[in-house]
């Protein structure tokens, strides 16, 4: 016959000698302590009679519960006399073995199942956050934080049930709530180096991002982020500087549209010829490095300035005789007005050149985003760039140039074709050999051809080999790009293949060591070691210098689909390039009809429209939108220029609707 649990008031009831645990843990005991309190003692406890003492038990079996019990009896949340279910054993000589099955076999619950089972709780009992936390002797933060993973992508929660990754990586990947997001990440990393690196995954994620103290954001304003759809972060402990704004290339193309208007206005007060924006609080080096620093004229002092510069002399000499004899509160004074009368004796001694009119006229600026979020012109103006005219239409050389072909031409160049800055022309070719070895990593077969080809071809010549566009060693070539990032397919494509490459090898210890479990490796593992080492060799070449040849082939062969992999946009191609350069491609998919409409169009407002034209952005007639998705410049492309896409016939109604419909969308 089963044997049933009795009732006992809990000041007849005391822990057993022979209970096997010892050790506490008073966080724990907090927490069990917090849930009796509110839903009171569920389970029975097990003991023994006591002898001599009718009515009283040990117990072996729930001491934790019994202690709680204790505690809220003396702090009065229970009545003295409160009662708990026993389960009296009929021999004590069980009492240790019992006392060790209760909690030898006790399993602490998936993480994933906590999630879930909090989450049950708020949304079929109505309760909230706080309610659970109480309940369960928890903080709240620590309930917000787990109901986050109940909301992670499903590839990353399943992988936590299914204890492929730790607590710790499923609270990096719950960092970020756009789930979407959170899969991509974990896409690219889960099988790959960085798989279980919490701080490499949480950059990831906050890639493309930004807080609310970022001067982006607060260039634009956070309503004006989320009416235009923008997403924002939240949770209980963050503010508006430290909340994260998810979708950052909405914010970006909000700062471009900022910028631009404060651009346009900054160029027709000051009377400057042109004026470029950079979404960041600063310029590089790399935005103005074929850039010619425009100087003006540093004015003389006049008689007040002279005067006045007498006057700070006067006043520093008479406040630092006042610091020495002052308290340490006078001496911080004294000192912060010295430190403000020499800012101001810099500033007049030595004022801002001034340009004339004409300089002006002539100039090129930069506005850039200040730390207050507010567009500033940027100090340094320089020479604005002019389009050379071609020399069949010119008929005469520009003064000081040379006629001999020269590899650091500002230029580059062709009859009829668009003229390029180097800056740019240096960008395009970055972005070309990107496409190839992104193919070459991607096919080892050939890679192991060309990277034999490479190496032996170089090995029988006495010198040269630059025509081969390619390192001997597998070492990345130098790049004058500082800093630079394309933000392109194939930039992504790459990381994607460096991020899955083996790297178990790498630990092996000595350099033989290593080198004996590289060979142990399978053959497919060893190939794309093999194709990523010849593919990172890979030169960008400018067009029109030595080793471009072998780019084009090589791209060729491999038959890599520009058009698919890369599209021009505002920032890597049409801002770039001159207005009317801009207005000839798109008169090469649409006619000269499309293209006279957006003839008096701003700049940036054209670079905007370009941008989605050429991506497909833009409900257009099915033929023009094939012809824009289909073309890039001849600079990006592999081997002999390809024709230019037959232009869209100019009828009344196709082109015109179409660019009625592009203009609106712009």
């Amino acid at each position: 016959m089963t044997q049933l649990p009795i009732l006992v008031p809990a000041a007849n009831l005391a822990k057993s000698p022979s209970n096997v645990r010892t050790v506490g843990d008073p966080v724990a005991d907090a927490q069990l302590e917090a849930n009796i309190a509110v839903k009171g003692v569920r389970q029975n406890l097990i003991g023994v009679p006591v002898s001599r003492k009718k009515g009283h038990y040990r117990i072996i079996a729930g001491g934790r519960r019994l202690d709680a019990v204790h505690r809220l009896i003396e702090k009065g949340v229970f009545d003295a006399d409160y009662q708990l279910a026993v389960l009296v054993l009929g021999n004590a000589k069980d009492a240790i073995e019992t006392s060790l099955e209760e909690n030898f076999f006790n399993l602490t619950m998936n993480p994933a199942d906590t999630c879930r089972a909090f989450q049950d709780i708020i949304e079929s009992e109505k309760k909230t956050p706080e309610d659970v936390a109480k309940r369960f002797g928890l903080t709240e933060r620590f309930v917000r934080s787990r109901l986050r993973l109940a909301d992670l992508a499903d590839p990353i929660f399943e992988a936590l049930r299914n204890g492929e990754i730790t607590l710790n990586v499923a609270v990096a990947y719950a960092s970020n709530s756009d789930r979407t997001k959170q899969a991509e990440v974990f896409e690219l990393l889960k099988d790959g180096y960085y798989r279980a690196n919490v701080n490499e995954i949480k950059r990831q994620l906050v890639e493309d991002t930004y807080v609310g103290s970022d001067p982006k954001a607060l260039l634009v304003g956070r309503d004006a982020y989320i009416e235009a759809g923008g997403r924002v972060d939240l949770d209980l402990f963050t503010d508006s500087t430290t909340e994260r704004w998810i979708d950052g290339d909405l914010l970006n193309r909000l700062v471009a549209d900022k910028l631009a208007a404060a651009a346009e206005a900054l160029r027709e007060r000051e009377g400057l010829a042109e004026v470029r924006i950079i979404p960041s609080t600063h310029v590089t080096y790399n935005d103005t490095w074929d850039l010619r620093p425009l100087k003006g004229d540093t004015p003389e002092l006049t008689a007040e300035q002279q005067a006045r510069l007498e006057e700070i002399e006067a006043e520093i000499e008479a406040a630092n005789e006042a610091w020495e004899d002052a308290d340490e509160d006078g001496q911080t004074e004294q000192a912060n007005r010295v430190e403000m009368l020499e800012a101001e004796y810099r500033a007049i001694e030595k004022p801002a050149p001034v340009l004339s009119e004409e300089q002006k006229a002539g100039a090129l600026a930069y506005v850039v985003i200040g730390h207050d979020g507010q567009p500033r012109l940027h100090e340094q103006l320089y020479v604005a760039p002019v389009d050379e005219p071609d020399d069949e239409e010119s008929g005469d050389q520009v003064e000081g140039e040379d006629d001999d072909d020269d590899d650091d031409d500002d230029v580059v160049a062709a009859p009829g074709k668009p003229a390029y800055s180097q800056r740019l022309s240096q960008e395009l070719a970055e972005m070309k050999s990107e496409l190839l070895r992104v193919h070459i990593a991607s096919d080892p077969r050939f890679a192991l051809d060309l990277g034999t080809f490479w190496m032996v071809d170089k090995a029988t010549r006495h010198s040269g080999g630059f025509d081969l566009a390619t390192e001997l060693k597998a070492d990345k070539p130098y790049s004058g790009l500082t800093g630079y990032q394309s933000g392109t397919l194939a930039a992504e494509e790459w990381g994607k293949i460096d991020e899955g490459l083996d790297r178990s090898w790498t630990e092996g210890g000595d350099v033989c060591q290593r080198y004996d479990a590289f060979c142990a490796l399978p053959d497919e593992v060893r190939a794309a070691w093999l194709a990523w080492a010849i593919a990172r060799t890979l030169h960008a070449v400018v067009a029109g210098k030595t080793g471009e040849a072998m780019i084009d082939h090589l791209g060729t062969k491999l038959e890599i689909d520009v058009a698919a992999w890369w599209r021009p946009t505002a920032n890597n191609y049409f801002d770039r390039v001159s207005k009317a350069a801009i207005l000839t491609h798109i008169e090469e998919i649409g006619g000269k009809e499309l293209s006279s409409r957006y003839g008096g169009s701003k700049k940036h407002d054209l670079a905007t429209s370009a941008e989605k034209i050429f991506g497909g952005t833009v409900p257009i007639e099915a033929e023009l939108r094939e012809a824009a998705l289909a073309w890039v410049p001849d600079v990006m492309r592999f081997g002999t220029p390809v024709t230019a896409p037959e232009a869209v016939p100019a009828n009344d109604e196709s082109v015109t609707d179409a660019g009625d419909d592009l203009q609106q969308a712009a």
